[in-house]
């Protein structure tokens, strides 16, 4: 009777140690399918650890080692997203969060870079050599004392000549950008001179003031240059009004009733600049400016105009 006990109580000892063997055996098959990673916590005081987990989300892993965030935390990657690749989690002040780089894949660089090769490669560059004009400046001489001449041109001008070697950058072979890289004189510009008789005789018996063409002429040129004309416009100008009226403010042409420097008609015209017209040269040369400016462009084209047909 106690052989048969005994046998009995082998028998138990037998399942239940199988019955242990078996859990344990399970529970290291479950463990063994899990994946555990060393992620890295850095708090907002520059303190940091690194702990074990099964977790992914974000909110998870902080809930599973007691960490909460105060109301002015936050948290990188936030706490609905899952641990990235650096297995590293962020919490920071508000206001203070890290600078965040965007990734950009092969592909977008692959194509950026196909776009600057495309862009630069109708881009072409060549040296070339090329003879400018120097343009040549016009002196004036006053000779009102013992001549008779009334502007007379004494030296004709002439302009120089400069070899210039440029840089040129073409797209599309449309020239973009133009760099000057060395220049040298080979002819030097010859001034123009021109001899000047001051004391005028107006059309109307009234004698301009000895010397006061000139100021008026002075005057002109200031005033042309703000309209961005040449040298070679103010030449012309002179010529056209020396035989308009002689840089006269008060002739006046009986037969047809043009008056001033510019020889407006009617000279009330004049009026639009100032209602000084008959005796202020400064209101007559600007309305006369204007004139040329509207109708013909420059002075070199209302000169042209008169020389072909005897009027502007």
């Amino acid at each position: 009777m106690n052989k048969v006990k005994n046998t009995s109580i082998s028998y138990r000892k037998v399942i239940t140690i199988s019955v242990v063997f078996i859990l344990i055996f399970s529970i290291s098959v479950i463990a063994g399918n899990v994946k555990l990673n060393n992620v890295k916590i850095k708090f907002s005081n520059n303190h940091e650890i690194t702990v074990l987990t099964s977790k992914k989300k974000i909110s998870e892993i902080l809930e599973e080692n007691h960490i909460m965030l105060s109301s002015d935390e936050t948290v990188i990657p936030s706490l609905e997203e899952e641990i990235t690749n650096t297995n590293t989690i962020i919490i920071t002040k508000e206001g203070n969060e890290p600078v965040k780089i965007a990734e950009v894949s092969q592909e977008e660089l692959n194509n950026d870079i196909e776009d600057i090769a495309e862009n630069y490669s109708n881009i072409t560059e060549e040296i070339i050599t090329v003879e400018e004009e120097i343009p040549f400046e016009t002196i004036t001489k006053d000779v009102s004392k013992g001549s008779d001449k009334i502007n007379r041109v004494i030296q004709a001008g002439q302009n120089g000549i400069r070899e210039v070697t440029y840089k040129v950058k073409y797209k599309d072979e449309k020239e973009i950008e133009r760099i000057e890289l060395s220049s040298k004189v080979i002819k030097e510009p010859v001034n123009k001179i021109v001899q000047i008789q001051t004391k005028i005789t107006s059309r109307s018996g009234r004698r301009a003031t000895s010397g006061s063409s000139l100021v008026y002429q002075q005057y002109a040129a200031t005033v042309c240059r703000s309209y961005g004309w040449s040298e070679t416009d103010i030449d012309c100008l002179i010529s056209l009004w020396n035989k308009e009226s002689g840089w006269n403010p008060y002739a006046y042409n009986a037969s047809s009733g043009a008056y001033g420097i510019p020889q407006a008609l009617p000279g009330s015209k004049m009026a639009s600049k100032g209602s000084d017209y008959k005796t202020n040269y400064q209101t007559q040369i600007n309305w006369g400016l204007g004139y040329i400016s509207s109708r013909y462009g420059n002075p070199q084209n209302a000169w042209g105009h008169w020389l072909s047909t005897g009027w502007y």
